[in-house]
């Protein structure tokens, strides 16, 4: 068989999911599956692991993952048993490599006999050989040409829905998919809290998240603003997160909604009764744990964002969302129903600095230099109308 061709390592197919289902392994208890990056990641890689779960009842799942996916899985209810967090390694985890660090990691994870590895990261060119190293009695994952051979590979294209992608490596494993899309549910005592945060207050809460990792997928300040304006206008509470990093972006964003912001003005969390005068509009940026986003997020009407973390979160969550992206990242990550899920298209194909062709991406091509939007087209009355949409659809002012 051909190198561009699936490899199912002589197994046998046993049905249709995403791709091929093929047979079993047989005594698979302990699972390893490998999938770094940031939220948005480990949202790709849920429905994967809802389907070895399923597969594989009685075995227990470990995530090869990143300090965020340990921090938020702590906190919300997942199909993920354990997390182990990855070691800093070339083209698996970004940072300066100590290779002392990355032997031993390899070591404890080779102590474990797992039974089944699973690469859920990217192409394989440098986490294929990462899995191979964790000696596991059998291995699945997607490959580009040049990458290692499992033994079975999905066929590895960089235009494709990643959770999508993740499901049809799932099935070469000999899982079919239970959910196309990522499922959680905040812990409890974070769904309590937000109740507590918001008692007596009737207003709609909206959520917006103006960050995103890559800033050529970041749609202007301005835009949101202008949505979180007129969200005040119409009586809504406006709550806008982010991380630490993002505070200033997520300040901007309500200054220019509502003016500058009086020095210790913000959104109360946590009080025993209801802030009345809580602002229309308000940031959280770098004040909220990942359990407590995932509280907020579950517990709003809609959020807006780019094509982001807490987006891909809200969504696994249950929560409309209204979101904007660059039509090459749609392929790969845009929801998949509209019911509850709008999308707001830039469709961008050339840096407007250097004239480069940005829709070749991925491994066989340099990213440009430049951070200019890909999405800056996308218009402010549009995105605010399915906003509106969204909540005369769901109103839930405080939660399920």
């Amino acid at each position: 068989m051909g190198h561009l061709n699936a490899d199912f390592g002589g197994a046998r197919m046993t049905g249709y999911g995403v791709g091929p289902v093929l047979e079993e392994f047989t005594g698979v208890s302990r699972i390893a599956v490998l999938r770094g990056g940031g939220l948005g990641d480990l949202m790709y890689a849920i429905p994967a692991v809802t389907a070895l779960k399923a597969a594989y009842p009685t075995s227990t799942v470990t995530l090869l993952g990143t300090p965020i996916h340990a921090e938020l899985l702590a906190q919300v209810e997942s199909p993920v048993d354990e997390t182990a967090i990855l070691p800093f390694a070339e083209g698996v985890r970004p940072g300066a490599v100590d290779e002392e660090n990355l032997d031993r990691f390899i070591a404890g994870m080779r102590a474990r006999d797992f039974d089944l590895a699973v690469q859920l990261h990217g192409g394989g060119r440098y986490s294929n050989p990462f899995l191979l190293r964790l000696g596991a009695r059998h291995t699945v994952g997607a490959g580009t040409p040049d990458a290692a051979r499992l033994e079975r590979t999905v066929p590895y294209a960089y235009y494709q829905h990643e959770p999508l992608r993740a499901l049809e490596v799932a099935g070469y494993a000999g899982a079919p998919p239970v959910d196309l899309e990522a499922r959680l549910r905040p812990r409890p005592e974070f769904e309590r809290q937000l109740a507590v945060s918001l008692a007596g207050d009737t207003r709609t809460v909206v959520v917006i998240h103006p960050g995103a990792t890559d800033p050529r997928r970041r749609w202007p300040a301005e835009r949101f603003a202008a949505v979180a304006r007129r969200a005040a206008d119409d009586g809504f509470r406006v709550l806008v997160v982010g991380d630490q990093s993002e505070r200033e972006l997520a300040e901007t964003v309500v200054e220019l909604a509502v003016g500058p912001v009086p020095a210790g003005a913000g959104a109360a969390r946590g009080s025993d009764s209801a802030d009345h005068a809580a602002p229309q509009v308000a940031s959280l940026a770098g004040k909220l744990s990942l359990g407590e986003l995932a509280g907020l997020l579950a517990g709003c009407s809609v959020v807006v964002a780019n094509d982001s973390g807490p987006r891909h979160l809200a969504q696994a969550l249950g929560t409309p969302t209204v979101g904007i992206f660059w039509a090459g990242n749609a392929i790969n990550a845009a929801p998949l129903g509209r019911s509850m899920h709008r999308i707001h298209l830039g469709w961008a194909t050339h840096c407007p600095e250097c004239g480069i062709d940005i829709t070749q991406v991925g491994w066989t091509a340099p990213r440009c230099r430049h951070d200019v939007s890909t999405v800056e087209a996308v218009a402010a009355d549009a995105v605010y109308e399915d906003v509106l949409q969204l909540t005369a659809m769901t109103p839930r002012p405080r939660g399920r």
